[in-house]
């Protein structure tokens, strides 16, 4: 990029004023040099620069990355949106004798004064750039209750709660509050790639937090008033009964939002302050991953490719909710998806439609299983199925039925690590034998939060976080280990995304016969250790020292076996 004339932009990226910045070049000077001087003296790219230079000059505190976290909602009760954008001023911290304000023009001196007079405090200004001010002003502002006007005026039930709104653009400003603030929340959960809505009732209050890359922020706290009103909108949304309060519930909310088809389960259930509503969201426009795109260590990445060449088998995938299993097995299927196979699958529900797959989707209110569709299934001359997950005894049965008369066979089940799928099939009713004789691998698998590119920062790790890795600092010695920070580009967080840490455990001759023999799975998983199968923590610590995440991530997710 051509470096710039620093006054052209300061006009262009900042609220200072073309006769504002004159006066001042025309009256400031420092140390004997004029500030005009001293400014022309050098050339800048970005507005950014060129104002950091201007506040160093000025003696004036300038602020690149804004925590819009730590901004109380309180500050901005008493000033119009529109009033804070077109000034750019926007208050920042309170303290016992002074407001800390951030703007973008500190040359504003009538603004200033008006915040003095309205919060009767002595005024301190921190800068920065224009661009950066507008998009902190919208975040508090959103979770300000006081910018979703008229929502104090509103009572109980009087709510337009009708069809639900599919396409969230398309609602106006006629709308009922209630509805335009579920909306919103819908929007913005979209908008920062939220996994779940959680809307929490408590004896006071309420609470609307988001997970987001598998972490829950609290985002906005709701009147206790409109509790009702909010939880009877998203069960009308969801098709659910807005009578029955007593028992749980389960729905979805189809919606369409810029272009995305966004898939939302809705889960309801009755506490003690009233219905708690889970939403967990699904983008159905999301484009199957490939499975080397997941973040799968080479050995493991030859190990799949070399199952999913198999003409017969079990292949599994473990691991807690949410974990991303069902992401791996559409990469497997999307793998192996060629003209020459039959591919049929069994899901509840089918999160992600894949042309040339046949996918059925559960459904319990009518006897449609994953049993009975499993059964269903085989009468279909398949190649390869999958099914969405091994519950019971019949589904598991099935499974090992059909891998045994030449299916390759895909599927989840719940365990903490690879080792126990073993012992859990066996507590289920499976003829050790048969787990034995139909289990090609498999594939254990947990998600570790990925460094923000923009503002990771190397540092040198103490000796106690190398211990509690087990690790020795010769082994880090060309290694790249950073920490979060945070920026505007994570929202404050240090992470964007998640990646897999897994361990892949291959069925083998001695793996069998422990099975054959019921041992336990910390045996099993001793006898994979000693043939090189890689843990958590071992797969978790080669991403750390690559810079893909931190130590304290892999700590959180992974343990060490006694």
């Amino acid at each position: 990029m051509a470096t710039q004339n620093y006054a052209s932009l300061l006009v262009k990226g900042t609220g200072i004023t073309e006769e504002q910045l004159e006066s001042l070049l025309k009256t400031q000077a420092r140390d004997g040099r004029s500030l005009r001087e001293a400014m022309e003296a050098k050339s800048y790219n970005t507005p950014e620069e060129a104002l950091a230079e201007l506040c160093e000059r000025l003696e004036v505190n300038f602020i690149k990355d804004i925590p819009f976290g730590d901004i109380p909602v309180d500050l901005v009760r008493d000033i119009p949106i529109n009033y804070a954008k077109n000034h750019e001023v926007l208050p920042f911290k309170l303290e016992s004798d002074r407001l800390i304000v951030l703007t973008s023009n500190p040359l504003n001196l009538q603004v200033l004064d008006d915040l003095r007079v309205l919060f009767g405090k002595r005024i301190e200004v921190r800068v920065t750039t224009s661009s950066r001010l507008q998009d902190a002003i919208n975040r508090v502002y959103e979770k300000s209750t006081a910018a979703l006007e008229g929502l104090d005026e509103i009572e109980g039930e009087e709510y337009d709660l009708d069809d639900p709104v599919i396409d969230l653009l398309e609602a106006g400003d006629d709308d009922a509050p209630v509805i335009k603030l579920v909306n919103t929340l819908l929007f913005r959960a979209v908008k920062e790639k939220a996994s779940d809505i959680h809307v929490e009732p408590y004896e006071k209050d309420m609470v609307v937090r988001f997970r987001i890359d598998g972490i829950l922020f609290d985002i906005f706290k709701p009147p206790k008033k409109l509790q009702n009103s909010i939880t009877s909108r998203i069960k009308v949304m969801a098709n659910l009964n807005i009578a029955e309060k007593r028992l749980p519930q389960d729905g979805r909310i189809p919606l369409k939002l810029a272009g995305k088809d966004i898939d939302v389960r809705v889960s309801s259930v009755p506490t003690a302050f009233g219905e708690r509503i889970v939403m967990r969201l699904q983008d159905r426009s999301n484009v199957v991953l490939e499975i080397e795109q997941l973040g799968f260590s080479e050995s493991s990445l030859a190990q799949i490719h070399h199952l999913l060449t198999k003409t017969y088998g079990i292949f599994l995938v473990t691991g807690p909710t949410g974990s991303g299993k069902s992401t791996t097995l559409y990469a497997c299927l999307s793998k192996i998806n060629t003209i020459d196979r039959n591919i049929i699958t069994v899901e509840d529900p089918v999160e992600q439609r894949i042309h040339g797959i046949g996918q059925i989707q559960v459904n319990s209110k009518i006897g449609l299983t994953f049993a009975n569709g499993l059964r269903s299934i085989l009468r279909q001359d398949p190649n390869v199925i999958m099914v969405g997950e091994i519950r019971d005894l019949e589904t598991a049965e099935i499974a090992i039925n059909a891998s045994l008369t030449g299916h390759l066979v895909l599927s989840t089940i719940h365990t903490n690590d690879s080792a126990g799928v073993f012992p859990r099939l066996i507590d289920m009713g499976c003829e050790p034998f048969l787990i034995a004789t139909s289990l090609l691998g498999v594939v254990a698998q947990r998600l570790v939060r990925v460094l923000c590119p923009h503002c990771k920062q190397p540092y040198e790790p103490t000796d106690v976080e190398l211990n509690s890795l087990e690790i020795t600092r010769d082994q880090i010695r060309n290694a790249h280990i950073h920490r979060a920070v945070g920026c505007n580009e994570c929202n404050q967080k240090g992470y964007i995304g998640r990646t897999i840490i897994q361990e892949m455990l291959m069925v083998t001759d001695e793996i069998r016969s422990l099975i054959m023999q019921r041992q336990d799975g910390g045996t099993i998983k001793k006898a994979a250790l000693v043939k090189g199968m890689q843990t958590f923590r071992d797969h978790g610590i080669q991403k750390v020292l690559k810079g893909i995440t931190t130590i304290e991530e892999v700590l959180t997710n992974t343990q060490v076996d006694a």
